[in-house]
């Protein structure tokens, strides 16, 4: 039976396909961290934009954003998403679906004191996902926060946190000729991971 990898731990082959992806030139992989997030509001309607991930390890996947935009709002009310990273050189991809939950104030409070200072300021200028009234509006935003925290460190926005995506499905694909790809399934049940082929 062929198999896409060695039966281990899901988390131990993404670490690897992501390690993998991260040594690629950059401009073959630019953002190895990559992913589609997909999440869906309370009348069932879905949307997907990309995310980074930033930190993942055996609880899940972590990742953060504005709680006030359209993605934070539908996972207040739908916490069920999926995910998807795709290494196109590689020939490589990982499908995730799961539950978030909240990542704790000190690790959104870590994470976000390693941000680029602009990127900080940023968090607290964008009313992301709201409508602009001009193009200005935005730098007008971003020139307000550089002047309220001038000289200081910037705190965590009380609007900006992270969420961890705790599996139940992760999927492993690998591209082969004539469209006869190989996906490995891992699902979680109340002793482990369960692990299945499936066809393409």
């Amino acid at each position: 039976m062929s198999k896409l990898f060695p039966a281990q731990h899901p988390y131990e082959l993404f670490a690897r396909l992501l390690a993998e992806a991260q040594a690629y030139p950059r401009d073959q992989i630019p953002e190895p961290t990559a992913f589609a997030l997909a999440t869906a509001d309370d009348r069932g309607q879905p949307s997907v934009r990309m995310l980074l991930l930033k930190d993942v390890d055996d609880a899940g996947f972590v990742f953060y954003t504005n709680l006030e935009s359209r993605k934070g709002a539908e996972l207040a009310k739908n916490p069920r998403v999926a995910m998807n990273f795709h290494w196109a050189p590689m020939e490589r991809a990982v499908r995730v679906e799961g539950s978030v939950v909240p990542v704790s104030a000190a690790d959104a409070d870590a994470y976000f004191a390693s941000r680029a200072r602009g990127s900080q300021i940023g968090a607290w200028a964008s009313r992301q996902s709201s409508p602009m009234e001009r193009p200005s509006e935005l730098d007008d935003r971003v020139a307000e926060f550089e002047r309220k925290f001038a000289g200081r460190d910037v705190p965590r926005p009380p609007h900006w946190s992270g969420f961890r995506l705790e599996p139940r499905v992760i999927e492993f694909w690998r591209g082969k000729p004539n469209r006869l790809h190989e996906r490995q399934q891992f699902i979680r049940e109340r002793a482990g991971w369960r692990m299945r082929l499936l066809y393409p």
